[in-house]
Order: structure tokens, then C-alpha cells, then sequence
């Protein structure tokens, strides 16, 4: 039987940044946030209101250099450990600093949020497809799904603690443009789940989109391209379906 009063569900989706269209990212997380009517969603730029993070069932954010400060970073952890679920996607784990030189820097300066992360983005080659395996068939959040193709930013990633790895894509070669531009071969993490204490991160580094008019923090008025990366691909709604159900799982707020 169908439950009588289903309770809601207080969601946080921080949705914010630069280099990417974050109005349509955005719009996209809410139309899938709202296929179910028991889902409450407060919506913000930033880590500002962690009172209102920490009261919610779970977190989702699709951001690119936003950094909380060090005490939301401390209070984004303690909540986790005691049982709320992070769904971070793209570029929730980056730090972009554009150099003189024209190149781009991924600075270490906030370790404790990538620890909480289980990661942090470093470079990205061009933009081209590339193959993401799964790496266990059998688990629930990637069950059925086949390797697919996806044209998007493969992240290069410095990663901390047990990941529970779910997706990967393999690379060698360069990375173009960053700082850190020469990678030896090796299998990167796509879609990993990050355990810690009672809660856990689950993070999918797939999602680049960007428009005419997201580059202006670097000078460039019109961007000559609309870019969407894997959200042309029904298998990355598929997978976002699935982290959302994940994150409902987490235990409510006491």
C-alpha cells in the first residue's frame, strides 16, 4: 500500500560559478528534483547558509570555483558524518586561477574541502569524446548501464581517501592550456562514492555545459559556442535519476 502522507524532503542545490551555464544546469536539476512531489527545494549561489544545508534531507551542487570558507567546510563535514548524502557534480571540486602566463593553475588551497570531496579537479584535456567504463556492473547506482561515449571534460583529478568507484575513463597524454598538462596513463574516476562517517559524497564529474555568455569573467563577451557536453545523453539523466534516489536515502536531520 501506498503511503497515506508521504513525508517531504528538504533539498539544498547550490547551483554557481563561472565558465559554464549555470542557468541551464540549474534549470535541468530542478525539473529533475521536481519528478518528485515530495521533494522541497531552496535554491543558492553559494555555501552561505549552511543552517539551511545542514536542516536538509541532502545537497546537490553543480558549481565551478566556489569555495565555502573553512568553518562551512567544517560543518559541511560534521553533517555529513552524521548521515547527510552530497550529490556534487562537474565542477564542484575545482579551484581555477587564470595565470599571466595564460595558463590555468588548480591551486591546493582548500584541502579540507577536497577531503570531504574524496577529489579535486586539476586539468581536463580538450573537449572530445571519450569512453567511460563501468567498473561494477552489479551496483545499483550503474546496474544495466553499458560503457558509453561521452564528448565532455575529462577530469584529471587528485584524489583523497577510498573511493568506491563506480564509472572511469582512461587516459593518457596531454592536458592542454593548464598548468599541470602532462598525464601518464592511468584510469580516472568518473562517478565514486566517497563514505564519511554515517553520510557520504557521491560525486559524477560529468555535466560541462556552457553558452554564449559565460566567459566573460576571463574578457570574452560572446563565447562562439554553445557547448552541453553529456547533457545531450540520456544516460547522464539516467545516472542523475539514480544519484538523486541515492540521496534520498540519507537519514533526516535530527
Amino acid at each position: 500500500m501506498p503511503e497515506a502522507n508521504p513525508a517531504r524532503i528538504d533539498v539544498v542545490l547550490v547551483a554557481g560559478g563561472k565558465f559554464h551555464d549555470i542557468d541551464f544546469a540549474r534549470l535541468e536539476l530542478l525539473k529533475l528534483l521536481a519528478e518528485d512531489e515530495r521533494v522541497r527545494v531552496r535554491v543558492f549561489e553559494d555555501y552561505s547558509r549552511i543552517d539551511v544545508i545542514r536542516a536538509a534531507r541532502f545537497l546537490v551542487t553543480y558549481t565551478c570555483d566556489v569555495v565555502p570558507s573553512l568553518d562551512e567546510q567544517e560543518q559541511l563535514r560534521a553533517w555529513l558524518e552524521g548521515g547527510g548524502r552530497w550529490f556534487a557534480l562537474h565542477g564542484t571540486n575545482s579551484i581555477l586561477r587564470f595565470l599571466q602566463s595564460g595558463l590555468v593553475d588548480s591551486p591546493r588551497w582548500a584541502p579540507h574541502l577536497m577531503q570531504t570531496l574524496g577529489s579535486q579537479f586539476i586539468a581536463h584535456p580538450p573537449i572530445q569524446p571519450y569512453r567511460v567504463d563501468v567498473v561494477q556492473p552489479s551496483h545499483a547506482l550503474v546496474q544495466g548501464v553499458e560503457p558509453f561515449e561521452a564528448a565532455d571534460e575529462l577530469y584529471l583529478s587528485e584524489t583523497h581517501g577510498e573511493l568506491d568507484v563506480l564509472l572511469a575513463a582512461e587516459y593518457e597524454g596531454e592536458a592542454k592550456g593548464f598548468v599541470e598538462d602532462q598525464w601518464p596513463k592511468a584510469r580516472h574516476p568518473v562517478f565514486y562514492i566517497h563514505k564519511l562517517g554515517q553520510g557520504a559524497v557521491l560525486y559524477l564529474t560529468l555535466g560541462h555545459c556552457r553558452s554564449h555568455y559565460d566567459m566573460h569573467a576571463v574578457g570574452m563577451d560572446y563565447y562562439p559556442r554553445v557547448e552541453r557536453g553529456s547533457w545531450d545523453l540520456p544516460v547522464y539523466y539516467d545516472l542523475l535519476r539514480r544519484g538523486l534516489a541515492w540521496s534520498k536515502e540519507a537519514q533526516s536531520p535530527t
